[in-house]
């Protein structure tokens, strides 16, 4: 039997036919084209559901929806989108109603980390906090093999946890100052690096002609004070939100994904280190939490509301 997972995001639907080990078989994808109706946003995903399964040989178990904002998955509701401008949508009955399978509903990054822990870098791992580091902290938490969800269904936002509660700390989206968000994101680590560049014209950052998050890396690993100063900043910042992240949940795994964590060792290393001496009971622990980076990358999604339909409701 195979399974669909949607990744719905403000720019692109993603649809992939995904078997049961988690492989993705075919995939699909075309643009959001917002702003416009919930409904026609749906028929574009009931469209490409079709695709998938119009020469599939074998039977489909049911869909699986990763969807920016909160959502309920006992009704099938999308409570608030302000991404997509959604409010108490019936997605589920919706789609079920256009393509006839059964629809499970899940935060999209509490699908990424779902995908990652049960097909990706925290595979077999019971308890996982997968944390993507893009325009925002985004993150989902799963423990004893299960999404931690909350009472209302959003739980698990980590870039909303204030590390800086200083009138001077930088202002969040969400209003309030300090956020994780506003200091271990790649917007973050833009900002600090323009700053610097600013501050440093005569460095190899204030030469640059754009900024993104390779370039302060890019710098420190050509010798630049600098771009040193930026990465050494971005670390601890990053450091602290994590350590803080284990210190509440001892996850065996925290898996790092978007662009930033793809400069892999020279940022995973002294990552390690940092959070090592900033976790409760370090000193005494006998288990550490590995801290590596993911391995699905944008197929995260797709893979862990697919997966997700395979498993059903409780």
């Amino acid at each position: 039997m195979k399974f669909i997972g949607v990744d719905l995001g403000g720019t692109n639907i993603k649809v992939a036919l995904v078997d049961e080990k988690g492989q993705i078989v075919a995939e699909r994808s075309r643009p959001t084209l917002l702003p416009r109706p919930a409904e026609a946003v749906c028929d574009d995903i009931a469209a490409l559901c079709a695709e998938l399964t119009a020469d599939a040989d074998e039977s489909i178990g049911g869909i699986g929806v990763g969807c920016p904002g909160t959502v309920d998955d006992e009704t099938g509701m999308v409570l608030y989108s302000n991404n997509l401008d959604w409010n108490n949508f019936a997605m589920g009955p919706y789609l079920t109603q256009k393509t006839g399978l059964p629809v499970r509903l899940v935060n999209d990054a509490n699908a990424a980390a779902l995908g990652e822990v049960l097909a990706g870098c925290a595979k077999d791992a019971q308890s996982a906090v997968i944390l993507t580091l893009g325009t925002g902290v985004g993150g989902g938490v799963v423990l004893d093999g299960k999404l931690l969800v909350g009472y209302t269904g959003a739980a698990a936002e980590p870039g909303h946890m204030v590390i800086c509660d200083t009138p001077d700390a930088p202002l969040c989206t969400c209003g309030r100052r300090g956020c994780f968000e506003v200091y271990g994101s790649a917007t973050a680590l833009i900002r600090m690096t323009r700053e610097a560049a600013e501050a440093h014209p005569d460095s190899l950052l204030g030469r640059a002609q754009s900024f993104t998050g390779r370039t302060a890396f890019d710098a420190a690993r050509a010798g630049d004070a600098a771009g040193q100063q930026v990465v050494q900043a971005y670390i601890h910042n990053l450091a602290v939100g994590v350590a803080n992240l284990v210190s509440i949940f001892f996850p065996q795994v925290v898996g790092l994904s978007g662009g930033v964590a793809n400069e892999g060792e020279s940022l995973l290393a002294p990552l390690r280190k940092e959070v090592d001496a900033l976790v409760y009971g370090h000193a005494h622990a006998k288990k550490k939490t590995a801290i590596v980076a993911c391995t699905l990358g944008y197929r995260a999604g797709v893979i862990g509301a697919a997966l997700l339909a395979r498993d059903g409701k409780e």
